[in-house]
């Protein structure tokens, strides 16, 4: 059995601990495995809730348990391995491999991964806005300066804006307060740090956090000009087909941060 589920959840070496969302990635690049087993449970543990399959514990890429820090994050991992047809896909399974990516390579290297994540307060999708069309201009604004907004009254982070493309340095108080705010524990830093490199936007990773938007604003947001464009010029299929898989990861990690507000 610990055969099979090495080769379904692809053994491999110690995950990358600074990009959860490429350890995940790597830790699905495996061939697809027929599906071995007849369902999938959960089972408390001192260390929390194990996901079991037909009541053994699913080990993680880098031979950890799959332990979730609460039954409702179990349970539906559960749901994602018991949803598995004929054949096991390690990519219809996002929360699964979003675990795997926390366990292996976030636990133990918070800092690393929230001081990568606080990158994005320095270059962050929403400090840089349109010149021109006014329409969009307007949507930026609509859905960008409520969150810039928050971060200043509510984090004391003021941030500088600049239109186009060119990089404006922003002030060291605002980057550190803004990084103040980022959690400190393994599975909401792997998951901010997940919804960060999806969106572009540490800002919005910590605003879906802290419930300033919830997931459909901040997922708005964070394609305002990606929507723009598809409005104005169509939208190309293999780009939508990378959005829709990057939808599943970006809700995955949002149920994450949500089992910790």
């Amino acid at each position: 059995m610990r055969e099979l589920f090495d080769e379904v959840t692809g053994k491999a070496a110690p995950l990358d601990p600074v990009d959860p969302r490429e350890a995940s990635r790597k830790s699905s690049r495996t061939p697809l495995r027929k599906r071995f087993y007849t369902g999938a449970g959960v089972t408390e543990t001192p260390e929390g809730f194990a996901v079991t399959l037909d009541g053994k514990t699913v080990r993680t890429p880098g031979q950890n348990a799959l332990v979730a820090p609460t039954r409702g994050l179990a349970e539906a991992m559960a749901g994602e391995w018991n949803a598995q047809p004929e054949m096991i896909d390690p990519m219809a399974m996002p929360l699964t491999r979003l675990a795997n990516s926390i366990i292996d390579g976030v636990a133990g290297n918070v800092q690393a991964v929230a001081d990568d994540a606080a990158k994005y307060l320095e270059t962050d999708l929403l400090f840089y806005r349109a010149g021109f069309p006014v329409e969009l201009i307007t949507r930026q604004a609509r859905h960008w300066d409520p969150v810039l907004r928050w971060a200043a009254d509510d984090l004391g982070a003021h941030f500088i804006l600049a239109e186009g493309v060119m990089h404006v340095r922003q002030p060291e108080t605002a980057v550190a307060a803004a990084r103040a705010a980022l959690p400190d524990q393994a599975w909401p830093a792997g998951a901010l740090h997940v919804v960060t490199t999806i969106t572009g936007s540490a800002l919005l990773a910590l605003a879906l956090r802290h419930r300033v938007l919830d997931e459909a604003k901040v997922w708005a947001a964070a394609h305002v000009d990606e929507d723009w464009n598809a409005e104005k010029w169509g939208a190309d299929e293999e780009v939508q087909a990378r959005r829709a898989q990057r939808q599943k990861d970006f809700e995955a990690a949002a149920r994450v941060l949500r089992a910790f507000a």
